[in-house]
């Protein structure tokens, strides 16, 4: 597209000349140099943003939540087919871009008026279409008038950079991956998780309209970390039911549908929230042992890190909780939003970082997390100074803040796992 199109030939090169660097084995993250005096973030310009972002809102990916009589009615029906993006979720992202676009203009990131060139702006997205159709959405809410170009991969076996370990791109020892796991369970193991977590079962019970004890109570399943072949090893049962189960509830109150088909009217907004802490345990297991994360946020990481020292004023990948939630165990970066549990990725929701310089040309990162609450995306409200989005800024492990983009680059080359085949 005239203006807007980028190179794609340099972008494979740059990517993949960055992941030739790192060695195949986890590496020593280099020791933090010398403290030395740092310049105050408010007297630094901001140069580019790089930022990771959830799709929107959604129906379920499959025609069943949970096996047949988990719940005791009929599960809600979507206007569109499973695991799309809704004319409300698109909405919603629009919104976002709104805001987004708006920030960045008043810091000067990007010019007040016109479409953006190719030196301005890069977004891409998965192979899932619900992160292409976000994508669209957002740059209709940031450039209502304009066609900007948006990159994906032609399948889900070209996807090596968002879904890694489906494409079988990366390599993983299962073994290794189940033990860096099982590690994080607490003393008892995931017996002790599912006891201390028997009070958000019982008001899963309540949703499901379930007699606690009988069959349909998914507490009664032995727990325990799934091991996998060539792929990351599962929360497993009856954590990952419930946080599919919880995860609904949520987007049928972000999708604005009245409540009393909002968990069959039996749960208020108070309860989603609650409930979300299952979906916060999933991914605590799934993505936040080293050895799991590095193999799964290494080539989305390698891309912002090459975006980030060479990009665009602005770069946008638009993927899913599962990325999000990769990339903040690789770095071990912590967020909450509103209304969230802590680490929960929610629907449009986005990890970025801020590159910024100061009077001398050193340049520094700040990493942020950017999101709508709840309320904002149920009722589309718009978004400006006195309805601001969430936004939270967040300490990188390792590095001093201001974090010198050098430092960092040390942070993430240090962890990068390299791809068994590169990104195309």
């Amino acid at each position: 597209m005239s203006g807007t199109r980028f190179k794609r030939a340099m972008l494979v090169v740059s990517t993949t000349m960055l992941l030739a660097a790192c060695a195949t084995h986890d590496a020593r993250v280099p020791a933090a140099p010398t403290q030395v005096a740092r310049p105050a973030v408010d007297a630094l310009e901001l140069e580019r943003v790089v930022m990771l972002m959830r799709h929107g809102v959604r129906p379920p990916t499959k025609a069943k939540v949970a096996p047949d009589g988990v719940a005791d009615r009929p599960w809600p029906s979507w206007p569109v087919g499973y695991g799309e993006l809704t004319a409300h979720g698109f909405d919603a992202v629009k919104l976002l871009g709104r805001w987004d676009i708006s920030q960045w203009r008043r810091r000067g990131l990007l010019p007040d008026q016109g479409c953006p060139s190719a030196t301005d702006i890069e977004v891409a997205a998965s192979s899932k279409s619900r992160t292409q159709d976000t994508a669209r959405a957002l740059v209709a809410g940031m450039w209502p008038d304009c066609s900007v170009d948006i990159r994906f991969p032609a399948s889900p076996q070209a996807d090596v950079e968002f879904h890694p370990l489906d494409a079988g791109a990366m390599p993983i020892d299962p073994d290794e991956a189940f033990r860096a796991v099982q590690a994080l369970a607490p003393p008892g193991g995931m017996e002790a998780e599912l006891a201390a977590r028997a009070p958000l079962f019982a008001l899963l019970n309540r949703a499901l309209g379930c007699t606690p004890g009988a069959a349909c109570d998914i507490s009664r399943m032995k727990p325990g970390i799934v091991r996998n072949e060539d792929d990351r090893p599962d929360v497993g049962d009856p954590f990952g039911l419930a946080s599919t189960i919880s995860q609904t509830f949520l987007l049928e109150y972000l999708e604005g549908k009245p409540m009393d088909e909002v968990a069959w009217g039996r749960l208020d907004r108070d309860d989603i929230e609650q409930l979300l802490e299952f979906h916060s345990i999933k991914f605590y297991y799934e993505g936040r042992a080293p050895y799991v994360a590095a193999r799964a946020a290494s080539p989305l990481a390698a891309r912002m890190l090459g975006a980030m020292e060479q990009g665009p004023r602005l770069t946008v990948l638009v993927g899913h909780d599962t990325n999000i939630a990769d990339l903040g165990g690789f770095l071990d970066l912590h967020w909450s939003v509103p209304g969230y549990p802590r680490d929960d990725p929610p629907p449009g929701g986005a990890l970025g970082f801020e590159v910024l310089a100061d009077a001398g040309g050193e340049r520094f990162v700040r990493a942020f997390y950017r999101s709508q609450t709840m309320p904002q995306v149920r009722e589309l409200q718009p978004l400006d100074a006195t309805n601001p989005a969430a936004l939270e800024y967040l300490p990188i492990p390792g590095c001093a803040e201001p974090c010198a983009l050098a430092r960092f680059g040390e942070l993430v080359r240090g962890r990068l796992v390299a791809p068994l085949r590169p990104a195309h």
